[in-house]
């Protein structure tokens, strides 16, 4: 696709293309370790899991009631049985059933096996040691059978799933404490550029604070990385070179932004060249079209554009499946459904286009999406305020208000 705003002399690549380019690039790392099951949260599995017990472990009741066997139960008449005692979860019925009885039970508690039923307490009478039995009364219900979850031997999580908090409920529920999980993925991060201020200095003309550390690091927050901010370098050749190269030792990925552009001083391209690989350059969408994809020695590396939105646009559309496929991870799509667009929205063909929205659902399910503002690269104040992506294609010569959009949440709150 050519882009109507650009000088390029050949056609961009377009995301999907760029997502191609990395699945067959990028090697999930080798080495895991064992992690206990408090700390595996969001860790990438290593191993499958098997059950070693069936889950439940006993029939237990599905609610709180009284059990009986289905055997005692007059055929469309009412009935009474006598209590025999209480079933408590954790402390059993330890007597036997004895036809025309029944006993107390709780949620979760074992079931006799005499009986086969368990009826809901608000449906019964209770006089002392008679319990009275409506006509209606349904047989064979409210158990839980063994391993009606899980069966002894079944495999409980395939790996390579990243691990959630449900996971974790679910091998616990087992008997499990402990898992095998990917090595965590070494990824270090660095901004360049003269124009930088750190924070807490007062700034000077022509100056900048550094945002695109601060987002980068929470943009990196994940249990199954370990992450190292390497700062600032200048816009000196040699001294980036060096950075690289050094940092592509220590890392299993490295993340810069800035440089990545075709000013005089944007260096990324010719170092990559030099001491590595570069696998693609230029980005059919918009923010975010300058960005570096390749390789020093088996370091991989991302050159981000330096405009604040633009980093987040390509870290999360291009760096961040790419580091889910490098630690091992199952590759995922991002969550995208349509939208009505309560704005008119500006857009010249060429780029796909993110575009940032605020997202809001009516009483009847129906989705909407305004614009959050101003959509320059370097306006963060609309991107705070937004709730998703407008994701506009790269033919679209822009929308009118009342027209349906795809979005991409940000998260899974509006």
């Amino acid at each position: 696709m050519i882009d109507a705003c650009s000088q390029e002399s050949r056609p961009l690549l377009s995301i999907d293309d760029a997502l191609g380019r990395i699945k067959t690039a990028v090697n999930p790392v080798n080495g895991t370790e064992k992690a206990a099951l408090k700390n595996a949260l969001g860790r990438v599995l290593a191993e499958s899991v098997y059950s070693p017990i069936n889950i439940p472990h006993d029939r237990n009741a599905a609610m709180d009631g009284y059990a009986f066997a289905s055997r005692d139960r007059a055929d469309g008449q009412a009935f009474t049985l006598a209590l025999a005692g209480t079933s408590w979860a954790g402390r059993p019925f330890q007597g036997q059933l004895q036809p025309g009885q029944c006993i107390r039970i709780f949620t979760g508690a074992v079931v006799p096996e005499q009986a086969d039923s368990v009826i809901m307490q608000e449906q019964v009478q209770a006089q002392g040691q008679t319990i009275h039995f409506p006509a209606d009364t349904r047989v064979r219900q409210n158990i839980r059978q063994i391993g009606e979850d899980v069966k002894q031997g079944a495999c409980l999580i395939a790996e390579p799933k990243k691990l959630t908090a449900v996971d974790l409920g679910l091998l616990a529920s087992a008997g499990i404490g402990e898992v095998t999980v990917k090595r965590r993925l070494k990824i270090a991060y660095f901004s360049t550029g003269d124009e930088l201020t750190p924070l807490g200095l007062p700034l000077e003309p022509g100056k900048i604070y550094d945002s695109n550390r601060a987002m980068l690091g929470g943009l990196l927050s994940d249990p199954s990385y370990s992450v190292a901010d390497l700062g600032v370098t200048p816009d000196n050749k040699q001294l980036l070179e060096d950075s690289f190269i050094k940092a592509s030792k220590n890392y299993d990925a490295v993340i810069t932004t800035g440089g990545a552009s075709v000013g005089e001083a944007d260096y990324v391209k010719e170092i990559l060249q030099n001491s590595g690989e570069v696998n693609f350059w230029k980005l059919a969408i918009k923010p975010g079209k300058p960005l570096a994809f390749g390789k020093i020695g088996q370091c991989y590396f991302f050159g981000l554009p330096g405009n604040p939105v633009a980093v987040v646009v390509t870290f999360q559309q291009i760096v961040a499946p790419a580091l889910r496929q490098l630690s091992g991870a199952r590759f995922v799509k991002p969550l995208r459904f349509a939208a009505t667009c309560t704005s008119a929205l500006k857009k010249a063909p060429g780029r796909q286009e993110f575009q940032r929205g605020i997202l809001s659902q009516d009483e009847c399910g129906e989705f909407f999406v305004a614009s959050a503002g101003q959509q320059g690269s370097n306006i963060l104040s609309s991107t705070s305020q937004s709730g998703c992506y407008i994701v506009l294609p790269e033919e679209c010569k822009g929308v009118q208000a009342g027209e349906r959009v795809t979005v991409e949440p940000f998260s899974l709150f509006i």
